[in-house]
């Protein structure tokens, strides 16, 4: 099982693995008793457990980091409806959390996923990027410096100095006969009333 397919589905406990996605939903299996089952979209929200940022001081963290954290500190995990350990917990394991943002109800999550994830032995991972991903992701950034309507008037003003630069046609004149059937298939104008 991979981290990347894990899902958090708002209104189930705990968390899924993404087995199928369709227009209208997910169908999702649970870590926890393995059963399947259809999710739909309308009623429920889907968090990619990669796409989590957890609040700390200074700049925001993937949730994966954490869960490293929580690994490495080999402390045993609190239990997850006593608030007072569970902030206790992450003073220890992560004290870097800003912990007026990050609420117990967050931290009680955080615990309760760790264990899932360590019961289900699934491999702290996050997906590798392939490199030309990586290469399209950063040209954007330089396509949004240079202004796109600025290129317009470049090339009109060139097309008008190239006009300008060629011979000017005359156009040729209209014999009788064209003129006189030009003027027949055009719609007469009415003249303006006059004024009194």
């Amino acid at each position: 099982m991979e981290y990347s397919k894990l899902i958090a589905v708002t209104g189930l406990p705990g968390l899924q693995e993404l087995i199928s996605s369709k227009n209208d939903g997910a169908i999702v299996r649970s870590l926890e008793d393995k059963s399947t089952k259809f999710v739909s979209s309308r009623i429920h929200n889907f968090s990619h457990l990669e796409s989590i940022e957890v609040y700390t001081i200074r700049e925001n963290v993937n949730l994966i980091e954490i869960f490293h954290a929580m690994d490495k500190a080999g402390v045993t995990l609190p239990d997850e409806k006593d608030a007072k350990a569970v902030k206790s917990y992450f003073e220890k394991v992560y004290a870097d959390l800003d912990f007026d943002r990050v609420y117990n109800s967050d931290m009680k999550k955080m615990v309760k996923w760790f264990s899932i994830l360590k019961t289900a032995g699934v491999e702290l991972k996050l997906s590798e990027v392939p490199a030309e991903e990586e290469v399209v992701e950063e040209a954007p950034a330089v396509v949004e410096e240079t202004p796109k309507k600025k290129a317009a008037p470049k090339a009109k003003k060139e097309a008008t100095e190239e006009s300008e630069a060629a011979p000017k046609k005359k156009a040729a004149p209209k014999t009788k006969k064209e003129a006189t059937e030009s003027d027949e298939e055009a719609p007469k104008k009415k003249a303006a009333p006059k004024k009194k």
